[in-house]
């Protein structure tokens, strides 16, 4: 028995838009500066901050505050 494939979402598309426009800008901004290198691990680190912020978003937990965790104590 096999299992259905889960379809292409409109969460996705929204993710694979703003990842083309941030590696987009990057390289634009690298071309600029005349160096392709630094625009594409500029855009590669926007990109991944985008992402998180993103499926948080998606996820509805931002602002998300846990009263019960201090943070690490030693």
């Amino acid at each position: 028995m096999t299992t259905p494939r889960s379809r292409w979402t409109r969460g996705r598309s929204g993710w694979a838009l703003g990842t083309a426009l941030m590696f987009t800008l990057g390289i634009m901004f690298g071309l600029i500066w005349e160096n392709l290198l630094l625009g594409i691990v500029i855009a590669a680190a926007v990109s991944i901050g985008w992402l998180i912020a993103y499926e948080s978003w998606r996820g509805r937990n931002v602002g998300l505050e846990n009263r019960d965790d201090d943070g690490a104590q030693l």
